[in-house]
C-alpha cells in the first residue's frame, strides 16, 4: 500500500498542532520539540509539520510504501519519467531510519519517494561508518540546484534542511 506524504514548514509548531489536530480529528501520531506527524487512514496520509525549514509553506510532497518493492516500482517509473534523481539509499531523516530517493518536478518541487525501515530518537544521525557515502547525512527535500545537477541520472549525494 502506498501512501501519500505532505510535509509542511510551520512557524509556530504548538499553534499547527492545534489547528491539524482539530481539522483531523485526532491527535498526532509522533511529536517531537520541532516536529509533528499524523499518519491517517482516511484518505491514507503521511502529514509531517516542522519548524526547521528557511520559510513557512509546503516543504515536499511524496508517498511512503511498505515494501522494497514497492519503492523499485516508483523508481522505475520516475527513471522512465526522465526526472532527476538523488537517491538517498538508507539515510536518516525525520526521526526515521528510511530507504529513499528524490525527484524533482518541472515547476520544482521535491518528491520523496520512500519506505521507513525503523524510528530513530533524533531528527536525523550522521553516517556510522567511513565507508558509508554522505547519504545518511542527508535529510529533507534537496535543494534545486543539487536536484537539477543529477541531469535526469542517479547520483548519491547530500543534502539539508
Amino acid at each position: 500500500m502506498k501512501r501519500f506524504h505532505v510535509h509542511l514548514h510551520v512557524d509556530d509548531l504548538t499553534r499547527n498542532i492545534t489547528f491539524y489536530s482539530a481539522l483531523f480529528g485526532h491527535e498526532p501520531a509522533r511529536t517531537e520539540g520541532d516536529y509533528a506527524k499524523w499518519m491517517l487512514q482516511d484518505p491514507p496520509v503521511n502529514f509531517a509539520i516542522s519548524t526547521r525549514g528557511s520559510r513557512a509553506g509546503l516543504d515536499h510532497l511524496g508517498f511512503q510504501v511498505e515494501s522494497a518493492d514497492e519503492l523499485d516500482t516508483l523508481k522505475s517509473q520516475a527513471q522512465k519519467a526522465d526526472l532527476a534523481m538523488l537517491d538517498e539509499g538508507e539515510t536518516t531523516c525525520c526521526y526515521a531510519r528510511s530507504d529513499k530517493y528524490w525527484i524533482t518536478d518541472p515547476q520544482g518541487v521535491a518528491w520523496e519517494q520512500f519506505r521507513t525501515l525503523d524510528s530513530i530518537p533524533v531528527f536525523n544521525l550522521p553516517a556510522p561508518a567511513p565507508d558509508i557515502t554522505a547519504t545518511s547525512a542527508a535529510c529533507c527535500a534537496p535543494a534545486k540546484p543539487a536536484a537539477a545537477a543529477c541531469s535526469g541520472s542517479s547520483a548519491k549525494a547530500g543534502s539539508c534542511c
